[in-house]
């Protein structure tokens, strides 16, 4: 049964995290233009990590690539999909380089690892050694998605969250939620505080794709959809507090 917009299923509350996974599309850098990085994003979105690292939580980032080339929309216009999937992956590195050098301008300690081994630039990806990252205090952005054609960075998300075993997903978007419908363009749209997995998959919501959805309830992962550039909006929902939509 689909929970009434605004109150969601009732069982669960919300509670304090300690080690999580923040997933960022590439749009969310990009700023008016719609397409490159905008550094000032950068230092916005680099100020609000630092807020929630300095409070001793671990934090994990994924990096979509679509501000600067989108795997799916290449394979669209004729490209090969699976070598338009290998730029995207390298789009993303980009991205995580970006918020890398601005991490580090806020004096947060950060590795960058990468699903295709590039030595120059970033770690190759091991498990083990992202976890001990993460105990350490570093912060890690996981680049070049699974690594994988034909797999998006949202599954990757919800893959690299289980690996390194953080307590939730949390999906950065442009609206604070999950609405009924799309409220940029439908103002009688409402928010769901919860929904389940399977609301999410049945009724097609538009949150992280299927696959990535499917991971995380085989694996009891939560995800958490918030809107990023509601400032402070990070360190509430680290705090248990109730932001955005909690899909469990």
């Amino acid at each position: 049964m689909t929970p009434e917009p605004g109150k969601g299923k009732a069982a669960s509350p919300r509670r304090p995290y300690r080690r999580i996974l923040l997933k960022l599309s590439g749009e969310a850098l990009a700023g008016p233009a719609g397409y490159g990085i905008d550094t000032e994003i950068l230092k916005v979105l680099a100020a609000e990590v630092k807020e929630v690292h300095g409070q001793g939580i671990q934090v994990g980032v994924v990096l979509g690539g679509g501000n600067i080339f989108r795997g799916l929309s290449g394979a669209t216009k004729g490209m090969d999909r699976a070598s338009a999937d290998y730029m995207g992956m390298l789009a993303t590195v980009l991205n995580c380089l970006a918020l890398q050098d601005a991490l580090e301008r806020e004096g947060v300690p950060t590795r960058v690892q990468s699903a295709i081994e590039m030595q120059e630039l970033a770690e190759p990806y091991i498990r083990r050694k992202a976890v001990r990252h993460l105990e350490k205090g570093r912060v890690v952005i996981f680049g070049a998605g699974t690594g994988n054609p034909y797999f998006t960075t949202d599954t990757t998300a919800a893959l690299r969250g289980m690996e390194v075993g953080v307590e939730v997903v949390l999906k950065a978007t442009k609206v604070d939620g999950v609405y009924t419908a799309d409220p940029l363009t439908d103002k009688s749209a409402n928010r769901y505080e919860e929904l389940t997995y399977l609301d999410v998959l049945q009724q097609g919501l538009k949150v992280m794709d299927s696959t990535a959805i499917s991971l995380c309830m085989d694996n009891n992962l939560p995800i958490i959809v918030f809107n990023m550039n509601n400032r402070g909006a990070l360190r509430e929902i680290v705090a248990g507090k109730p932001v955005g939509t909690l899909i469990h």
